[in-house]
């Protein structure tokens, strides 16, 4: 059963970090490609600290093998000094998708007694 095998590993680029460079008076996108460098399909969803500030587009999806997506990470106009902005952040989890599973994403995935994968990208504001 996919469950009890560790998901593989995901490759972001960037990998550690998304930067977003001031003026923030106008609505900033930022793409991150997401790669599943593992042997087996996975189910991956964003997650933000920040969902006032913070959208993810698509915010899940499922990989095959070797697979790619391009996922656009938007930051809201806000007064920058004005927001505790130390905290921001966007986290990626994955899991392996049951065997036989249709190439849809499903949320009970997640929710189960699988091995679920987390990997953070802090947000850094340059003013």
């Amino acid at each position: 059963m996919a469950q009890s095998v560790a998901p593989g590993d995901i490759v972001t680029q960037p990998g550690t970090k998304i930067v977003f460079n001031a003026p923030y008076d106008d609505k900033h996108t930022y793409h991150i490609k997401v790669i599943n460098s593992g042997g087996r399909r996975i189910g991956w969803a964003f997650k933000t600290t920040n969902m006032k500030r913070l959208g993810v587009d698509p915010p899940c999806g499922v990989l095959d093998p070797k697979e790619q997506v391009l996922v656009a990470v938007s930051c809201d106009s806000f007064t920058f000094g004005a927001e505790d902005t130390n905290n921001d952040r966007v986290t990626i989890e994955w899991t392996n998708t049951p065997d036989g599973a249709a190439k849809q994403f499903r949320r009970e995935w997640f929710q189960g007694d699988g091995m679920v994968r987390r990997k953070n990208l802090p947000i850094e504001y340059n003013p």
